[in-house]
């Protein structure tokens, strides 16, 4: 898929469904949108469209402190 070319119809939803498998499959949104060459907005974008369930981020949290 060309970088920065507008996708609609069947080849968007063919692009959504690639995309969310790959999320599903435990890819970041950030290597996905690498890999096809789009923005992490954009990805961000088609998995909401397609009715994926966002991941929570990672990394350390903070909690309170246990007394």
């Amino acid at each position: 898929m060309d970088k920065g070319k507008r996708i609609t119809g069947a080849a968007r939803d063919k692009f959504a469904a690639d995309l969310k498998a790959a999320y599903e499959g435990g890819a970041s949104i950030r290597s996905i949108a690498d890999g096809a060459g789009r923005s992490y907005g954009f990805v961000h974008c088609i998995l909401t469209e397609a009715g994926v369930t966002l991941r929570g981020r990672g990394g350390a949290t903070r909690s309170k402190p246990r007394s």
